[in-house]
């Protein structure tokens, strides 16, 4: 068929598409402004009650001490193949079985995994690496750097820099995002996943549009779509709302000392601490919309019936997508967002049951 015949039949579809995504990026600057002029009151209400603390968040000078903790492993960095960054990551029980990977979300970064590398360096290689953007990892300030397709690349670099061949990937919020598509692009790094508290992006996107309350409950993704602006609200009074999403007394993780929320708003606070971790936001939209994909990677799944971010229903529109009896999904009575802090034993339960057959 001559092109400019193929060209003519597809002109329809293509201008439907555009007009669609125009559609779709007016919606969202529009919740991003809702989004901005709620959050600025929240930030302006925490400087008016704490007004020693300023506009700004203070510059932490020195780590803590529980960044430095020997029990959790070597501290480590890797060149990225495809990329050349530097990554960092914490390594600990290299030769004791399969590498376990594990990949954090947002406010977060590695030691948000340090009852995981505790316990199972036993009987596996962990590594907890720093997405790039956070931490000590190299974190370019571009929004085009933070692309899924890159993000991908960086778990293929990480495990192939390793010596491995294969992984068991664990996964929490916007990591778990990662690790979903991550198995379905190169699933034969992957030999078994964790997923903690997060929806594939293709099946987020359809289950939102057909549950507005699933949009409420991810207000703060529109906020962050804007430049400059998000960064400015999280760190005002001193990083004031990034403390109340990590210590709430029921959404948050209550138990965390002052010395472990330093060791996550430590890196934060450094200069453009917060642009590489937004960034992974500021990409979010722009695929819209996602073909709908199979899943087929053996997964655990444990989702907290509390979580104030999703949806339950999201587990089901989840399973749908399964291929038959590769998926295991526990929604936890109690449990909220942050499973693998709040309640680390009943997630290693989860997990060595899980994984029992590998290591017979």
């Amino acid at each position: 068929m001559p092109e400019l015949v193929v060209t003519a039949l597809l002109a329809p579809s293509r201008l439907t598409l555009k007009l669609l995504r125009a559609f779709m990026w007016s919606l969202v600057f529009s919740a991003a402004l809702v989004a901005a002029a709620v959050y600025g009151c929240i930030a302006l209400t925490h400087v008016m009650c704490r007004p020693r603390r300023g506009f700004c968040g203070r510059p932490r000078h020195n780590p803590p001490v529980c960044l430095s903790d020997p029990t959790l492993g070597e501290h480590c960095f890797l060149i990225l193949r495809s990329s050349g960054l530097r990554l960092h990551y914490v390594s600990a029980g290299r030769g004791k079985g399969p590498l376990m990977l594990f990949l954090h979300g947002f406010p977060e970064n590695w030691f948000s995994w340090r009852y995981q590398l505790r316990e199972f360096q036993s009987r596996f290689h962990v590594v907890a690496v720093d997405l790039r953007g956070y931490g000590s990892s190299n974190a370019p300030k571009d929004v085009d750097c933070y692309t899924m397709d890159l993000l991908m690349a960086d778990i293929q670099d990480v495990i192939l820099g390793l010596g491995y061949s294969k992984c068991i990937l664990v996964a929490h919020d916007w990591g778990a995002l990662l690790a979903w598509n991550f198995s379905i692009y190169y699933p034969s790094l992957v030999e078994r996943m964790v997923v903690v508290s997060a929806p594939p992006m293709s099946v987020y996107q359809d289950y939102s549009l057909h549950h507005i309350g699933q949009f409420f409950r991810s207000n703060y993704m529109f906020l962050f779509q804007l430049p400059w602006l998000p960064e400015k609200l999280l760190s005002m009074s001193d990083f004031q709302i990034l403390k109340t999403t990590l210590t709430h007394r029921k959404s948050g993780i209550p138990q965390l000392t002052p010395s472990e929320l330093e060791a996550f708003l430590y890196d934060f606070s450094q200069p453009g601490g917060l642009t590489g971790p937004l960034n992974y936001y500021r990409n979010i939209f722009r695929t819209f919309p996602l073909e709908p994909q199979e899943l087929a990677t053996p997964t655990l799944l444990l989702w907290g019936k509390k979580d104030p971010y999703f949806e339950q229903g999201l587990v089901e529109a989840i399973s749908s997508r399964f291929v038959p009896g590769r998926l295991e999904a526990h929604i936890l009575p109690g449990m909220g967002h942050w499973i693998p802090q709040t309640n680390p034993v009943e997630m290693h339960q989860y997990m060595w049951a899980f994984l029992q057959d590998l290591l017979d």
